[in-house]
């Protein structure tokens, strides 16, 4: 019987780097390690008949000293299930959620893939789920904030896409740069004679978010001096509290900027029962690019994501990260776009 060959040069799996440009085992190096055939590893990994009891342990030793794991697309070729993408999102009862989940759903389904969704806002073990989730896919994809830190220790070889990722994230993203759109935007407020601009920002007191930084520093480029006001939860219902108070002012802002267009809708709810006409006495926008914001009167002027645009890059680095291909690109952008409606 074959001793165990040792992997060196280029068969060696690359355990430098961060995880997303660290080259995943393969098949082949599971085979090397072991001395057997790729055919083998194959009927090892998925408990067939035809090899001994020893050259399965050997096989499954190799594989989890080499922290291998089986794409189920290549064990598809022996069940005939599609390769599995596990989409992570924080609260289906924001309808940023359902709407990126249903782009990604259509594009999955166009690749030949099939899509697992779990909401880890509203559940009860966000750590359970995940741990199921992990073990029935082969990508995880979302917004996975702090559970993405440490992911590999946790979750294993299983690759990990984020959404709305920092650059400087060691794993595979897509990021949403707001950065043009802000610009076109507050280039916009200027032209139509805003003074008293206010922003809604998602954050605690003294944290103001990267976005709303950026939305101030393009105003205060453009000389005006915007506020900041701080809400606790990127709500409708805390943004129409705030906006409520915001709009009894004496020197009433000329137009109101919110972190999301969640928080837009509740600073139109709060203009509305306040008798201030949008965008007459103030402009209202948002940011994402929600579906609902056509259906509102007045329409919402948003900076908006192509969400279709965010599922092909999502989907283009889930087949590369399943496929371990050398080289690829790990970091996408997608920029914003001001789309400007009634109420701007």
């Amino acid at each position: 019987m074959a001793e165990p060959a040792q992997l060196t040069g280029a068969g060696e799996p690359d355990r430098s780097g961060s995880p997303a440009s660290r080259r995943r085992a393969t098949i082949l190096d599971v085979a090397a390690a072991a001395g057997v055939s790729r055919q083998t590893v194959t009927r090892a990994i998925n408990d067939m008949p035809g090899i001994s009891a020893e050259t399965r342990r050997r096989v499954l030793d190799a594989a989890s000293a080499l922290s291998y794991r089986p794409s189920r697309f290549g064990r598809g070729l022996v069940t005939g299930g599609d390769p599995q993408l596990g989409l992570v999102v924080s609260d289906l009862r924001n309808p940023y959620s359902p709407e990126l989940a249903a782009a990604i759903v259509r594009r999955a389904a166009a690749d030949g893939w099939s899509v697992s969704l779990v909401d880890i806002g509203l559940a009860g073990s966000a750590d359970r789920l995940l741990h199921s989730l992990h073990a029935q896919v082969d990508v995880v994809v979302g917004y996975l904030g702090e559970w993405a830190l440490g992911w590999e220790s946790r979750f294993g070889a299983t690759p990990l896409i984020l959404l709305d990722a920092d650059a400087e994230s060691e794993h595979a993203g897509v990021r949403l740069d707001p950065a043009a759109a802000i610009e076109d935007l507050a280039a916009h407020l200027v032209t139509v004679g805003t003074r008293r601009p206010v922003v809604l920002d998602a954050s605690e007191p003294h944290a103001t978010s990267s976005r709303g930084i950026a939305i101030l520093d393009a105003l205060e480029r453009r000389g005006l001096r915007p506020e900041v006001v701080h809400v606790a939860a990127s709500s409708p219902e805390h943004a129409a509290a705030v906006a409520a108070q915001i709009i009894r002012r004496s020197a009433r802002p000329d137009a109101l900027l919110a972190f999301n267009d969640l928080m837009a809708f509740g600073v139109l709810s709060a203009c509305r029962h306040a008798g201030l006409d949008v965008p007459g006495d103030i402009r209202v926008a948002g940011v994402d690019g929600l579906a609902i914001g056509t259906l509102v009167a007045p329409t919402l002027t948003t900076l908006a994501v192509d969400f279709d645009e965010v599922a092909r890059h999502t989907l283009e680095l889930a087949a590369a990260l399943s496929d371990a291909s050398p080289g690829a690109d790990l970091q996408r952008v997608v920029s914003h776009r001001l789309v400007l409606r009634e109420s701007a």
